[in-house]
Parts: structure tokens; sequence; C-alpha cells
């Protein structure tokens, strides 16, 4: 096992003026498993493959276990990289693909059989492995492609968005599976998704990204609850954080369109000019007889069954959030109707504020 080291790594690719990643700095612990996560484009992959030596760095040093691997050629690293493709040979058996790469090492036959074995009964492969990959399913090729990878007992793995290939269901019990081999093998690992709901089930920590600049990183709950900018609280969460924009006069009061309440004091104190503020879903709920809350015009309701999405857009004339509408969890089975408006009441004790300028989160 190892730890790896990001020191302030750059990648610019050739004829670029803009750095694909800029000044990335995360250390991961031996054992640990780091989620990579932000939009198209935001080099979470460049950043993955920085460490498996597939991409050149710029500037900085990518370590592993205390080791500069800047020059170091891939095959030299100890790592096994699990793609988005799951790239088997289809004329080989499953056994014999993951198998392969300890064959080109040269390891013992005997050896071999032993590994695959043992992966195979990891990853509930053992009625597979004379089986060619056209005769698998998605989920099977994705797992084989993981035993490929832990024959190797690499001392990193690096996986990129392994399971976008597989449909929803597949993709949350495929999940749940490499979550609990990680844990079980306590291989470093260093996993990259798009899907903030992927990340914040797997990964002990998570790191968001966006336009190559490592956002925020810390454990998911960490994230969700305490968001450092407007990016990070609007990517994370499903459905997302409001984002709501409003007023204050520092006084410890915001207003959102003519709607008046109590935000963190010296969030307040801090704000210059306008300010952005933020509401879980779950923090909202409706206003009860003849009392003052935020006024929406219902859109459509999710029903979940306990409970439900209320999606809504600001019933206030000329007012719209961030994000063009307002999402509130509510009770099920509420008879609400399309066009209706009704008040939501936040929880004040869980509104966040941030900088509507530079996107900083003011309240603590």
């Amino acid at each position: 096992m190892a730890s790896v080291t990001y020191d302030h790594a750059e990648r610019v690719y050739p004829g670029e003026s803009r750095p694909a990643v800029d000044d990335f700095t995360l250390e991961i612990a031996d054992g640990e498993f780091v989620v990579l996560v932000g939009p198209s484009g935001c080099g979470k992959s460049t950043s993955l493959r920085m460490l498996a030596g597939l991409e050149e760095v710029t500037s900085g040093q990518v370590r592993i276990d205390g080791r500069v691997v800047n020059d170091l050629p891939p095959k030299d690293r100890d790592i096994a990289m699990v793609f988005q493709n799951y790239a088997l040979y289809p004329h080989m058996t499953v056994g014999e693909n993951m198998a392969f790469a300890l064959k080109l090492a040269g390891v013992s036959k005997a050896e071999r059989a032993v590994r695959v074995a043992e992966a195979a009964t990891l990853l509930d492969l053992t009625d597979y492995l004379d089986r060619k990959p056209k005769a698998l399913s998605g989920g099977q090729r994705q797992r084989v492609a993981m035993g490929r990878a832990i024959v190797r007992h690499p001392r990193v793995f690096c996986m990129d968005e392994p399971l976008s290939n597989l449909d929803a269901k597949l993709r949350v019990a495929t999940r749940t599976q490499i979550a609990a081999l990680q844990q079980r093998l306590g291989i470093t690992t260093v996993y990259v998704t798009h899907d903030q709901v992927e990340a914040m089930t797997m990964g002990d920590r998570v790191a968001v990204m966006k336009d190559g600049v490592l956002q925020q990183v810390d454990t998911p709950l960490a994230l969700y609850d305490r968001p450092a900018n407007l990016f990070v609280a609007g990517f994370i969460g499903s459905p997302a954080m409001n984002l709501l924009a409003a007023t204050t006069t520092g006084d410890g009061t915001a207003v959102v369109d003519d709607f008046e309440l109590p935000i963190d004091r010296e969030a307040a104190a801090k704000a210059q000019g306008d300010i952005t503020i933020g509401i879980r879903p779950e923090n909202w709920r409706l206003a009860s007889d003849g009392e003052d809350g935020y006024p929406v015009t219902v859109t459509v309701t999710e029903e979940l069954g306990a409970d439900a999405y209320l999606y809504a857009t600001p019933a206030a004339p000329g007012a719209e959030t961030l994000l063009h509408q307002v999402v509130a969890r509510i009770p099920g089975r509420l008879p609400l109707k399309k066009g209706e408006v009704v008040r939501l009441v936040p929880d004040h004790d869980k509104v966040a504020v941030f900088d509507s300028v530079t996107g900083a989160r003011l309240s603590a």
C-alpha cells in the first residue's frame, strides 16, 4: 500500500495558455479512498492520469509513498488502472483476461492461477472464468476489469469513471461492491466520477474540482453541510441546494425579494454588497396558516411515498433564484396543485450565507 501526494501539480497542454490542472495540492493517506468529482472538463481525469503516468506533470510534483514519480514510466509506478471502457480481450476467457498482465510480468503459471482464483472469489466470478467477455453482462465485464487490476496486488488503484457504462440500477449495486472491496483490500484508491451521488456514497473524502482548480476536499457530510463556496454548494447534493439572491443591511437580517429572514450576524457583517442565501431542500417546511413565509408557485410535486419533493418558482413579481427554481422536501401525499401559491419557512439555523461576488461562504 502507499500514500499519494500532489504537490502544486500542474498540467498545461501544448498550445494552451490555461492549465488543465492548476496548482493541484492533495494528500491521500495510505489505504484511503478519495474521489475526484466535478463537471466535464474540470481536470479530474487529467489529475488521475498524471498520477498514473499517462499525462506529463508540467510543474510541481506527484509522489507515491514519498517518491517523486514525475518522470517514472507508468509500468514502474506499481499502480493499476480501471477505465470507463472495459478493454477486455474478446478472444480470451475471463480467467485469461485477468491473468494476462501477470503473464507479461513473468509470474509463474501456478501463482497466476492462485491470484486469479482469489480475485474471482472476491468478485463472485468463479463460475465465469471459462467464459468469453461476449457472454457476460456489463456489470460482470466491469468486475473482470476490476479483477485484472486486483490480481496485480498494486500499491494504488486508479479508477476513471468505471461505472459510466452501466445502467442506473446496476451502477448503484456495483458502487457498493467497489467500496466494500476497497475497504477489504485496504489499497489506496483514487476514483474519478462526474456523479456527485456516487462520490458521496463511496469516498472517505471527496475532492471537488472546477476549471482545473481544487475547490474543496473533505468528508462527504462536511461537504454537504459546510460547502466552501457557491460552486460546491450548488454541485453537491441531489436535489441541489437552493441558492437565492438576497441583500442585507449587516444587522443579521437578509431580504429575499420581500421576505425577511434572520442570518448569521457575523456573516452579515462580513458581507460586501449583495449576498446569496443557501438552503437545502430538507431545511424548508410549509408555513402554517397565518405564518409568514417565502411565497412560491408550485410547478410539480415529485412523490416518493413517505415524503415528496416540491419544485416551485418564486411567486414574487420579477423574483428568481440563481437556479431559477426552489426545491423543498415536504411530507408526501399533500393535495398541492400546479400553479398553487404556497409559503415556505426555512430552518434559520441551517441557512448558509455566501458572498455573491467571490462565491465564498461567509457563515460559520
